[in-house]
């Protein structure tokens, strides 16, 4: 499926959601972000179908960040900088969030800006050896955004985090992996061969279970322990709850391999 600087293709029951822009390194405009909603909305309509969600960028980078170019251009003290994110970005990243799915991100290329940000989306974020990151915003006058100085500190606490954000440099993919930022760092060839293997991985799994607990790690930085516990124990009812849990339970009773149906 094409949408505006979008492809959507699914195998299976993955889905691989891939920023097409390569002209500009995937540089993100409101055309594409109108044509990742779309791509949403397409796996909303088969989220029976699909279990796993990939974010990858076609050619050469995942995400260069905003498009600066033409009428994305911001207009010094006649344009508002934020208006987009509400409007436009935080509405991805809000879906994103609260997908009924994993995501894995395959880093590709350049991570930059928003570009960043989208790629720390996933719950398992995989990377080209020849792939970095770079908090942009200083470069052109900006702050951090797009939830960039909320996840930040979380994975890779403050000292790093404002480093990153003061100094604009490009932080490596090895170096990212060492801070804990990211999971896995593959050779380039092999990026998308084992990021389709862990994702099928992952939409043969107990994919309800899996939802609850990318749930439960989003909610977990602003609870309490107490709050913690008792949603644990809410999630705990509705997986215990659910037909993969008795295929779970006998798979393992009877020594063999489960066979989940996200059911």
């Amino acid at each position: 499926m094409q949408f505006k600087h979008v492809t959507l293709e699914i195998d299976g029951p993955v889905a691989v959601l891939k920023l097409d822009h390569p002209e500009v390194m995937n540089a993100v405009s409101t055309e594409m972000l109108g044509g990742l909603g779309e791509a949403l909305d397409a796996i909303d309509d088969r989220r029976s179908e699909v279990r796993c969600l990939v974010m990858t960028g076609a050619g050469r980078a995942f995400c260069a960040g905003a498009n600066l170019q033409g009428r994305d251009s911001q207009k010094p003290g006649r344009s508002n900088a934020g208006a987009t994110l509400e409007t436009a970005y935080h509405p991805f990243l809000r879906r994103l969030r609260n997908l009924h799915c994993p995501i894995v991100t395959s880093v590709n290329g350049a991570a930059a800006g928003a570009g960043m940000s989208f790629a720390l989306m996933g719950d398992m974020i995989l990377c080209a050896r020849s792939a970095y990151f770079l908090q942009a915003f200083r470069r052109i006058g900006l702050v951090p955004d797009c939830g960039s100085t909320w996840l930040l500190p979380r994975m890779i606490g403050k000292a790093r985090s404002v480093e990153l954000s003061l100094m604009g440099e490009r932080l490596p993919a090895e170096k990212a992996l060492e801070w804990g930022l990211v999971n896995r760092v593959h050779d380039d060839a092999a990026l998308m061969q084992e990021t389709m293997k862990l994702a099928h991985e992952l939409a043969n799994g107990p994919t309800i279970a899996l939802s609850l607990i990318r749930k439960l790690y989003w909610e977990s930085p602003d609870n309490s322990f107490e709050d913690q516990l008792d949603l644990e124990q809410q999630f705990q009812r509705m997986a215990g709850a659910a037909e993969d849990f008795r295929e779970g339970v006998t798979a393992f009773l009877e020594k063999r391999p489960a066979k989940f149906k996200g059911k």
